[in-house]
């Protein structure tokens, strides 16, 4: 049910070139299998510990000094939703994905655990047969592994007292003949001071907004600190998510900030004060139909290797609003949104980007920002006062 690789020594502070400490956590050993040799496989990682339940995976973390760990939810003894907060009493830096199945259950779970400090979270495939063979799976498990490594590393800190960076195997065999070579992790680069845009003197009557890692804990903050009823504007949102997650997503703003929230549907009329959240696996649009602005989904290619894409409902949004648009692009991983910013600022529309000290993974308002067409680059709290000063001036 357990492994712990290595030999026991003293912690230290990693280093760039060190492989990020994951570990595993799911009651299926098969899965946990499966999953360790996927990241295994990449000399960036080193899974130093596999347990099968919430409670083993409490005291392993006690031992060692592990930097993400993937998170089952359904498990005996103790789930993943309970293991959560103790995991993060131990180590508050520590990043957590949680995995889950596509179910309703599940994902609203999954959505509880982001509220309560999981960093991010990926659809587990039902089977061990689609994990083993799901290219897909294993690209968004490195990706988000490697990210949230990266986030853990920003900051110096002090190793926790009596945790070793590798373990013991049940046999007392080490997992790996020898420590692996990576190249080092890099966060998004920008030198020097930021160039700023004027923001465009029009009122917005669309408010669009992209977001990926981090993004649901962002949007909670962001509109429920916008008082339902106050801007008159329809509000689009991209966050990148599978489906049955995005419907709980929608549920879940709805509780939050008292706005009118729900997941798209194609040919719908767009109305004001309302909240319109792109599917899982769907690319949300805006098509003009008379005097009417409608949404279109589509299963268009990817793009960004993202489906939904924050690029095609931000072309899309300039096309049918022109100048009169605000976007807003969140905390996330890659640089979705940049490309359609560019289209949003062409047209005379204005772009905010969340700031690199508030962000989760500072990529997608990265990118943004280092591309020069955001009007602003502001942290977390104080977007909601940004939005609400351009929406509502006459």
């Amino acid at each position: 049910m357990v492994f712990e690789s290595g030999t026991s020594r003293p912690s230290t502070t990693a280093s760039a070139a060190d492989p990020i400490r994951v570990m595993v956590v799911d009651d299926s050993a098969v899965v946990r299998g499966l999953i360790t040799r996927m990241l295994e496989e990449d000399s960036g990682f080193s899974v130093v510990a596999s347990v099968g339940n919430g409670q083993m995976a409490v005291a392993a973390l006690e031992r060692h000094d592990i930097e993400v760990i993937i998170l089952d939810i359904e498990m005996p003894v103790m789930d993943g939703l309970t293991a959560l907060p103790k995991l993060l009493k131990v180590d508050p830096d520590l990043q957590i994905i949680i995995a889950s199945t596509l179910t309703l259950k599940n994902a609203d779970i999954s959505m509880r655990a982001l509220e309560a400090g999981a960093a991010d979270y990926i659809p587990k495939p039902t089977s061990s047969r689609e994990i083993s063979g799901g290219a897909d799976f294993k690209q968004e498990l490195i990706g988000k592994v490697r990210a949230l490594g990266a986030v853990r590393r920003r900051s110096v800190r002090k190793p926790r007292p009596g945790v070793s960076t590798v373990g013991l195997a049940a046999s007392g065999t080490p997992l790996s003949s020898a420590p692996p070579v990576r190249t080092p992790v890099q966060i998004h680069p920008h030198a020097g001071p930021l160039s700023l845009r004027q923001a465009s003197a029009e009122t917005p009557d669309v408010i669009a907004i992209g977001s990926s890692t981090g993004g649901p804990q962002a949007l909670f903050a962001v509109l429920g600190a916008i008082k339902a009823g106050s801007l008159k504007q329809p509000i689009l949102i991209t966050q990148h998510m599978p489906p049955t997650f995005t419907t709980i997503l929608a549920e879940h703003i709805s509780r939050i900030s008292g706005w009118a929230a729900a997941e798209g549907k194609d040919g719908e009329v767009i109305q004001g004060n309302r909240i319109y959240i792109a599917p899982g696996d769907f690319h949300m649009v805006v098509e003009v139909r008379g005097t009417d602005k409608v949404i279109r989904l589509n299963k268009n290619p990817p793009e960004n290797f993202c489906r939904p894409s924050v690029d095609p409902m931000l072309r899309s949004i300039s096309a049918a609003w022109g100048r009169r648009v605000l976007t807003v692009i969140l905390t996330g991983m890659g640089s979705d949104g940049m490309k359609g910013g560019q289209v949003v600022v062409g047209a005379g529309g204005t772009v905010v980007a969340q700031d690199e000290a508030s962000s989760v993974v500072w990529g997608m308002p990265g990118a943004a920002a280092t591309a020069g067409i955001c009007s602003a680059v502001l942290p977390l709290p104080e977007i909601p006062q940004y939005i609400m000063r351009l929406a509502s001036r006459r």
